[in-house]
């Protein structure tokens, strides 16, 4: 029995368009001589719909539309589809208005409903505001083509598979929905899903499927969304493992793509197509080549597709067509500018520099050769007359007192102002080119180089910023990113022979203290025990905390480490504690 795995990238709210994916999906599938169709979590609404789910007309529609679906399936394929179900119960016995929903449908209509089991609130997720958790094992028998015979399979939605504590060392739920379906004798266990990516997850994600496999003797098989939904981006790398812990099909990261495997009933096992005793259809032979899709050999690349990946859908989706960005002639302009045309073309990219009278001539220089080895498009807009026109406006509220950071931040906040006008203008989207380690301890502006409708580079470290362009570098095998401004001290260039680090430490020993503080949650006590200064320690420490009020108001970024300045970080702004103090 042939089962396919459709990958694919629906748009939140979007059901028409996400019923048309999953019916191309299943003509497709079909086509190929599939018995069954595997798609992702809330493949039909988009993952994470949020609070749409509150409103019962969209919640309406989706029936509506899940209905219409199945009437429009080819006749002999079973599809899974993800989508919600009402709690009719809610109004009688309590409880969440929703089930978190897998429909299986076949024969035009909608054969049975299975409800997610383990609910998420933590981090980025937030299901428990929405739905009800499903009480009981989901299962069914699958009819198999011109035979008698019957396969019975275990569905699992997402977190379903996440709580072995033989794998985990604990348990996070009381429940472990894989061991009960493994009681129950299915033949098959599927994991529909829609899990966000981070760095190095997919190496846990296998492990973890490579363990359920073996430690219970039962095929699994693993289908996940990808594309960019806001600061979350979905890595897809769906994968199949046998029962004896192998990868027999794995589908490439940050792709849509259809892909094929053989369930052999003899063997009660997945088999890939190459070792499937089956006459495959000339379509079927291309998805052969490609049924187990290198993972990227390294961090960087990984982060790289990644970020292009969440760019171009954010672009996309949100309906814009252009971007714009500052160039500084900085490292993390460039890496942006570098990203944003990958995403959406070179001819799509407007930079524009604006040099100040404290703007270096190699700023400048690097910054217009950044942008010619790319194939951009520039302008220049020198902000040396707007400065004097802020310096005389302001004179006689500042008199008396020395030059100092407002001053600074004036130029900042002109070029906020230029750059906001220019994609008003032409209805750009300006992607702000700010890193996490100034994110972190609030060395950014507000209104000024914070200003815009993504921020790109938002969870990647100063030291990763490094490592990327390197690696862009040496990926094009030529200079995409100038060694020079690989090169040279980062500075923002607010006032004469200014670097960053005669405000910041260097950014090595900065973000390893960030990333103590910030992704392992150790006290500052703990962080100076690994051998840093407590002076610097405590440092950043409190610029974190006191940085709150700018996060805040930051515009959304892509996120790809397990802690993100996003939707899963909820800290007070108006607080007196100061985080990792006690």
């Amino acid at each position: 029995m042939k089962i396919a795995i459709a990958q694919l990238n629906p748009t939140i709210g979007n059901l028409n368009e996400n019923a048309k994916q999953i019916l191309n999906a299943a003509k497709q599938a079909a086509d190929l001589g599939a018995r069954l169709l595997l798609t992702p979590e809330l493949s039909l609404c988009g993952y994470p719909p949020r609070d749409l789910l509150l409103n019962p007309s969209f919640v309406q529609l989706m029936a509506t539309t899940l209905s219409q679906l199945a009437r429009n399936l080819p006749p002999d394929l079973a599809v899974l589809v993800g989508t919600v179900e009402e709690n009719e119960r809610s109004h009688v016995d309590g409880g969440k208005p929703l089930f978190n929903s897998i429909a299986w449908l076949e024969q035009g209509k909608i054969q049975q409903i299975f409800h997610k089991r383990l609910l998420p609130t933590y981090d980025v997720f937030d299901e428990y505001r929405y739905f009800e958790s499903g009480l009981k094992p989901n299962l069914f028998a699958l009819n198999l083509k011109n035979s008698k015979s019957q396969i019975l399979i275990g569905v699992t939605i997402c977190e379903d598979l996440w709580n072995d504590e033989d794998f985990w060392g604990k348990r996070s739920y009381a429940i472990n929905p894989i061991a009960d379906l493994a009681k129950l004798s299915v033949d098959l266990i599927l994991n529909l899903s829609a899990s966000p990516y981070t760095v190095g997850k997919q190496k846990v994600r296998e492990a973890m499927l490579r363990h359920a496999a073996t430690r219970y003797e039962k095929p699994i098989i693993y289908a996940n969304q990808i594309g960019g939904n806001d600061d979350l981006i979905f890595d897809g790398n769906s994968v199949a493992f046998n029962r004896e812990g192998e990868v027999v099909c794995r589908a490439p990261g940050f792709e849509t793509d259809l892909v094929i495997i053989e369930f052999d009933e003899q063997k009660q096992d997945l088999v890939s197509l190459d070792e499937a005793s089956i006459e495959l259809t000339e379509v079927a032979k291309i998805q052969k080549s490609k049924s187990i899709a290198p993972l990227p050999e390294c961090d960087d690349e990984e982060i790289w597709k990644a970020l292009v990946l969440g760019v171009r859908d954010y672009v996309s989706k949100c309906g814009f067509g252009k971007i714009v960005l500052g160039l500084s002639g900085g490292i993390d302009s460039a890496l942006v500018a570098a990203i944003a045309s990958a995403a959406i073309g070179k001819e799509n990219v407007l930079g524009v520099l604006m040099p100040s009278p404290y703007s270096s001539d190699h700023s400048v220089k690097d910054a217009l050769k950044l942008a010619k080895n790319l194939g951009i498009q520039t302008q220049i807009l020198p902000i040396g007359d707007l400065m004097q026109v802020y310096d005389k406006t302001l004179e006689p509220l500042f008199a008396g007192t020395s030059f100092g950071i407002a001053e600074e931040n004036i130029q900042s906040r002109i070029r906020g102002n230029l750059l906001m006008a220019i994609a008003n203008k032409f209805g750009h989207l300006l992607i702000s080119t700010g890193n996490k380690s100034e994110m972190a301890v609030g060395y950014c502006t507000l209104y000024g180089d914070m200003n815009g409708g993504l921020a790109a580079i938002a969870d990647v470290p100063k030291t990763r910023v490094y490592s990327l362009c390197q690696w862009l570098n040496s990926k094009a095998e030529s200079e995409i990113i100038p060694q020079n401004i690989i090169a040279k001290a980062p500075s923002a260039e607010l006032k004469p022979g200014q670097t960053d680090q005669d405000s910041l430490p260097p950014y090595d020993i900065l973000d390893d203290i960030l990333q103590r503080f910030i992704q392992q949650h150790q006290s500052p006590a703990q962080i100076v025990a690994a051998g840093h200064d407590s002076v610097v320690v405590d440092k950043v420490v409190k610029l974190v905390a006191r940085a709150e009020f700018k996060r805040r108001q930051a515009p959304p970024g892509l996120k790809i480490t397990d802690r993100a300045f996003g939707t899963g970080w909820r800290m007070p702004i108006a607080s007196k504690w100061v985080l990792g103090n006690s």
